[in-house]
């Protein structure tokens, strides 16, 4: 029990519901974040911070239920249909003119960060950047903390990735103990929680599948480096919203997905299964995540011993997999996928890019509350398909 700036905050007087019908966590409900300490804040689970986050910040994977992925996705597509045509191209820049966004990215990124302007593009929205943290005054010794909130006094959102785990929350928490609050989307926090990436493949999946049944009991196997890819954290939890999942995690031992994802799928009651074999996935999996090997987080030389050959993809394995599974990476890929399956329609990770766009423009007009608008726009026109 502790103290903010709203009062006493005892997380037993709430409830939170996360998966509708499947399971209740004991904890708040939507609250603010100025009614916790930081402390205090920083003791509660993933589920119990989400509650924190809903309809204010896009910070980790466990804010989200499967009614809002659900809303999310159908979004972004009717703003993809509504761009196809210059009326409606016009109609979404408008939207959000009133807006500025700063893009803060303090670590290396390229797809993220062009995605995430690409979709401030899309809804008018004027976007401002630093992409390097010397060019900033934190070169002087300014405080990463002390650099947001000057970034805050010009924009009206801040989408930010930063090499530190975590770093997206406290930034979340300070703002709310300011007299200006913006929203703070996480594109990319350390090794642990890429959110954005994970609403992308989503939608990539949702796409894939909309014929055959929709993500609903499908086999996914994650493949690679599952220990540092906040990708496949982000996604393999967003995954438990979902019915009657299973998730194969195929890694070496030393880069296998956390205990800490497991013990969330655990009780979230989705079947998983953990192994080396990936040959003996192939065949059953309706998706395959594939990921590169990390080597940047290596501190001491962790990726050296590790064989990238049995965690590959090929014109080889095409005849292996099923003819509806697709193939997913987050990018950027090194070895573990040939370039010759590239035109292979089960090769959804270029789609998978686009998407990005879309699904990001649709969570910042939904952040904003704007999109009521679209839908009403779409409904009424019946842009192309």
């Amino acid at each position: 029990m502790g103290y903010g700036k709203g009062g006493l905050y005892d997380p037993s007087r709430y409830y939170c519901t996360l998966h509708s019908g499947k399971r209740v966590k004991i904890m708040a409900e939507p609250k603010h974040l100025s009614e916790i300490s930081w402390n205090d804040f920083k003791k509660l689970s993933l589920a119990e911070k989400g509650c924190f986050f809903h309809g204010k910040h896009t910070l980790i994977a466990q804010q989200f239920t499967r009614d809002e992925l659900d809303a999310l996705c159908a979004l972004a597509t009717r703003i993809k249909r509504i761009n196809k045509r210059r009326d409606g191209a016009n109609f979404l820049k408008g939207l959000l003119r009133d807006k500025r966004a700063m893009l803060y990215f303090a670590q290396p990124s390229s797809r993220t960060y062009l995605s995430h302007n690409a979709a401030c593009q899309i809804l008018g929205l004027d976007t401002m950047d630093v992409r390097d943290t010397k060019t900033s005054s934190e070169v002087k010794g300014e405080t990463p903390e002390d650099t947001i909130r000057t970034f805050s006094s010009y924009v009206d959102m801040i989408i930010m990735r930063h090499p530190v785990g975590g770093f997206a929350e406290r930034v979340a928490w300070m703002m709310s103990h300011t007299k200006r609050e913006i929203p703070i989307l996480n594109a990319g926090s350390g090794a642990d929680q890429h959110p954005t990436q994970a609403l992308l493949d989503i939608y990539t999946l949702q796409r894939s599948f909309e014929k055959i049944g929709g993500i609903d009991g499908k086999h996914v196997a994650f493949v690679g480096d599952l220990a540092r890819g906040r990708t496949v954290r982000s996604l393999a939890w967003m995954l438990t919203l979902f019915k009657d999942m299973t998730l194969y995690f195929i890694a070496p031992e030393s880069l296998q997905i956390g205990q800490d994802i497991l013990d969330l799928l655990d009780e979230a009651g989705t079947k998983y299964v953990v192994s080396e074999d990936f040959a003996a996935v192939m065949p059953v999996a309706d998706a395959i995540y594939m990921t590169r090997i990390q080597d940047e987080w290596d501190v001491e030389g962790e990726s050296s011993t590790t064989n990238a050959a049995d965690y590959h993809i090929g014109a080889e394995h095409m005849d292996i997999i099923k003819d509806t599974t697709v193939i997913l990476h987050p990018l950027p890929r090194r070895q573990e996928i040939s370039t010759e399956i590239d035109n292979d329609p089960r090769a959804v990770y270029w789609r998978q890019m686009r998407n990005g766009m879309w699904i990001r423009a649709a969570l910042i007009l939904k952040t904003f509350g704007r999109d009521d608008e679209v839908n009403t726009y779409y409904d009424d026109y019946k842009p192309v398909s």
